[in-house]
């Protein structure tokens, strides 16, 4: 069951994902929030730049890992616009990282880019708990996703 809290992060992300998108780049957005509420981080998709790996959700764990103990990364909640590819869901579990809560899923993003006549990802979409078996998630939401979808129709239709 999400929370208005959880609701209200979820929308920032999408924020993020919106100015990933504005900046040119694919329309990925994530936050880090602390246990007491407070957000800790964000960003948004830097992929643009050429390095496939600047994902929000790597990016977060690679900023917990360095400025979080082991018991306030286990605390943390991370929220993102799309569920964790294999590469974040991965950071996130070795991290040590707590609750995933995201709007959209890796299979509805895959169906959407089928629709669009994008190429298929080089990496295999998997659930994070296919990656990170004991990773607590929430997601997607559907009003939210609709969202989101709208954000990557837009960056694709771009592109074209």
């Amino acid at each position: 069951m999400l929370t208005d809290a959880d609701l209200r992060y979820l929308r920032r992300c999408l924020e993020l994902a919106e100015a990933a998108l504005e900046a040119g780049d694919e329309p990925f957005g994530s936050v880090l929030v602390a246990a007491d509420g407070r957000i800790l981080a964000e960003d948004h998709n830097r992929v643009a730049s050429g390095d496939r790996t600047r994902h929000p959700e790597f990016e977060l764990a690679r900023w917990a890992a360095a400025n979080l103990t082991p018991a306030e990364r286990a605390a943390a909640t991370v929220y993102t616009s799309g569920e964790h590819c294999p590469m974040c869901a991965a950071a996130h579990g070795w991290v040590g990282l707590g609750r995933i809560v995201y709007a959209s899923s890796s299979a509805q993003l895959v169906e959407w880019l089928r629709e669009l006549g994008v190429p298929p990802s080089p990496v295999k979409p998997l659930p994070i708990q296919a990656v990170v078996p004991s990773a607590v998630v929430a997601g997607p939401v559907p009003e939210l996703a609709e969202q989101v979808r709208a954000l990557h129709r837009r960056y694709h239709s771009r592109r074209r």
